[in-house]
């Protein structure tokens, strides 16, 4: 039998009967132990007769009448704490339908495992993140080659229904893709003409070749430079705009209403900023092969004294309309590839502000990259072709 017993509170206030039981330590709860009592339960906790160091304690809960989450959780306390002073705790007389909530408070209530350090070796370590990278790049790969089949059958669908083409919106993104980046896309291929003619004239001189820079210059703007310099600067400016638009429009839940309403979101966002892209940047690249010759025009006529008059016929013996071809194929390609990767990207936000921002270099990372492996096999086709 226990022996002497402290008794507090009244019939129906939470208490605790305390006191040494058969060589060890007695706890017994009574009452009802609930938010509505919570206080008095503390109270009753905290003047309780405290065990002996070291002696093994039971606490009794046969005669608990309530529990909830309060009375649960200062019960669980009790124990951990008794636990953490080197006593032996064990629990007894848990009634069934409390059992589960004490239980899940006082699972609740501990610390988490901590993690099996392990050795980390750092050829192991770069061996993991390159299978990861690749496993994720396999996987993005995948994803944009679905979205571009998406986008082609929108595509064909709206060439047997072309009523369904929205031309406002299509105007409205050439404007913003094109007419808008004649300034910076102008200004650049000058002075990348500018660079070429200044680097080419300076290596031709030793051989007093002069008049061959044009040659040079011609041959890498039409071909490659120019649509290359166009591509990236496109993707830069209008790849991240078509994913910050996108994605502010999916964290506003406007994709979703789109959708709720019955309409294609690829029809209606992805389709005229691709085809507007498509359209423009022919054009942008055609711009910027003659802003390019023309700034090497310049610098040849200020460091060479090769007249305008004499650079234009030496360009017109040097390059003739394959070459001009060869980079402006090129063009409707890259146009679709930055576009597609853009709404690709948005469309992809989870739904934060700090998701269009991470989706938005995603976009202008992805589009450059994908923009120069395009242009690579471009260069080896045209090659085996004898373009």
């Amino acid at each position: 039998m226990a022996g002497t017993l402290t008794k507090q509170g009244t019939a129906d206030e939470a208490r605790i009967d305390a006191g040494p039981e058969d060589g060890g330590w007695r706890i017994g709860a009574v009452g009802r132990w609930t938010l509505h009592g919570a206080a008095a339960a503390s109270d009753a906790l905290d003047r309780a007769p405290k065990p002996q160091h070291g002696a093994a304690v039971r606490i009794d809960l046969a005669r608990v009448e309530a529990l909830d989450t309060v009375g649960a959780y200062l019960l669980s306390r009790l124990a951990d704490r008794l636990g953490a002073a080197g006593h032996a705790v064990s629990v007894i007389g848990l009634r069934p339908d409390h059992a589960a909530l004490f239980n899940a408070v006082r699972d609740a209530g501990k610390a988490p495992p901590h993690p099996i350090e392990r050795e980390h070796h750092p050829i192991l370590d770069m061996i993991v993140r390159t299978g990861e990278t690749t496993v994720n790049a396999v996987k993005e790969i995948l994803d944009l080659v679905g979205f571009l089949g998406l986008v082609t059958v929108t595509f064909a669908r709206l060439i047997l229904r072309p009523s369904r083409l929205r031309l406002t919106s299509v105007l409205f993104h050439i404007e913003q893709t094109g007419l808008n980046a004649l300034p910076i896309l102008g200004l650049l291929s000058f002075l990348i003409g500018v660079v070429l003619a200044f680097q080419g004239a300076d290596q031709l001189k030793r051989f007093g070749a002069e008049l061959y820079v044009v040659n040079l210059l011609g041959i890498s703007v039409l071909r490659e430079i120019g649509i290359l310099m166009t591509a990236i600067i496109v993707a830069g400016r209008s790849g991240s705009a078509f994913t910050a638009q996108i994605g502010t429009m999916k964290v506003n839940q406007e994709v979703d209403a789109i959708g709720t309403m019955g309409l294609d979101p690829v029809e209606l966002l992805v389709v005229p900023r691709a085809l507007a892209l498509m359209i423009t940047l022919p054009l942008l690249a055609f711009y910027a092969d003659v802003m390019g010759l023309f700034g090497g025009a310049v610098m040849a006529y200020a460091t060479l004294d090769i007249t305008f008059g004499q650079f234009i016929r030496q360009l017109h013996s040097a390059v003739g309309i394959n070459t001009v071809i060869a980079g402006l194929i090129k063009a409707p390609v890259f146009a679709l590839v930055i576009a597609m990767v853009g709404c690709y990207e948005g469309l992809k936000v989870s739904g934060s502000a700090e998701s269009v921002g991470i989706m938005t270099t995603k976009a202008v990372v992805e589009g450059i990259f994908l923009v120069i492996v395009i242009d690579a096999v471009f260069s080896v086709l045209f090659s085996m072709l004898g373009v």
